[in-house]
């Protein structure tokens, strides 16, 4: 089996399910003008209630309209986002609302549409503090991207170029979040789904598990770089692949298995979460084997003079 002779082939795969969701991001943000996806409230500062009805839930668009009711100049609740959850739930962002509102609007709906209503959740987090949220978020990824690219570089010290291992995971791990960043795009495109911390939590997984995965490719590399010096790097690097090939898919699949039950079982709550999960570590199986280790051979015999 040769993987690295069709490594182009690869490396335009991942170009064609990349495009798509950064069409998608430049769609989101030329629409919204503040982020190339939908963000949530823990980014871009809101309230979240969600309530459930113990006897018939009644419209969304009734709902609005009592939400319109209790708007103010200082709080701004008109338009807010309402979702059902469920048959007896919603969902509801909205501009941030303090606790006492929240309650009058609580009595107000119990009121209204004749039914006990329970809060299942309330969250409410302020515009400067989603704003901080956001940049901290930025500051995480690239402080995991230089963490890792200075870890692999120490690690591979004793082999020729180790600056190129790192890069190399580095360039894989930034694929796995432009398509985690296009999936993503693309269903709140659709779906409405918003990013937020559960989402930032799902990222900086997927980060830690495709440099996992490209580690165990890297350093059966380095093992047969010692072992094989007379093989033409090419064969050396392919054969690496091969034999880890086993361990890295079925060590994968094991973990893929599980989050695809907790997408189906696991309930509204955390399946936006699962999703990208799982979306990101198939990414991070497929970069470790078919982009990171064909970057080294590239890299290796210089083929963009070619």
């Amino acid at each position: 089996m040769n993987i690295i002779k069709n490594r182009y082939f690869y490396f335009l795969l991942s170009l064609l399910v990349i495009v798509p969701g950064v069409v998608f991001m430049t769609l989101n943000w030329t629409s919204t003008k503040e982020s190339p996806f939908p963000l949530g409230i823990d980014f871009k500062g809101g309230s979240l209630l969600e309530i459930q009805f113990a006897g018939t839930r009644p419209g969304i668009n009734d709902v609005k309209s009592l939400y319109t009711q209790f708007s103010t100049p200082t709080q701004p609740l008109n338009d807010p986002i309402v979702q059902p959850l469920g048959t007896d739930s919603f969902s509801i962002r909205s501009k941030q609302m303090d606790d006492t509102t929240k309650g009058r609007l609580v009595s107000e709906m119990e009121a209204k549409f004749g039914s006990k209503v329970t809060v299942l959740n309330f969250t409410s987090v302020s515009a400067s503090v989603g704003a901080e949220v956001t940049k901290a978020a930025g500051v995480a990824i690239l402080m995991a991207a230089l963490a890792i690219l200075l870890y692999i570089w120490y690690a591979f010290r004793g082999v020729e170029h180790p600056l190129r291992y790192g890069t190399a995971a580095i360039i894989a791990m930034f694929h796995d979040i432009l398509v985690v960043l296009g999936v993503e795009a693309i269903l709140g495109y659709f779906l409405g789904w918003e990013a937020d911390a559960l989402f930032l939590t799902a990222v900086l997984t997927v980060i830690g598990f495709s440099v996992h995965d490209t580690i165990v490719v890297f350093d059966r590399i380095r093992e047969n770089a010692n072992i094989y010096r007379r093989v033409e790097y090419e064969k050396m690097v392919n054969h690496s692949i091969i034999q880890t090939l086993d361990r890295s898919i079925n060590t994968q699949l094991t973990v893929m298995f599980t989050l695809f039950a907790l997408a189906l079982f696991g309930g509204d709550s955390i399946r936006h979460f699962v999703i990208i999960l799982l979306v990101g570590i198939f990414s991070g199986t497929y970069s470790s084997i078919f982009n990171a280790s064909p970057i080294l051979v590239v890299w290796e015999n210089k083929e963009w003079n070619n």
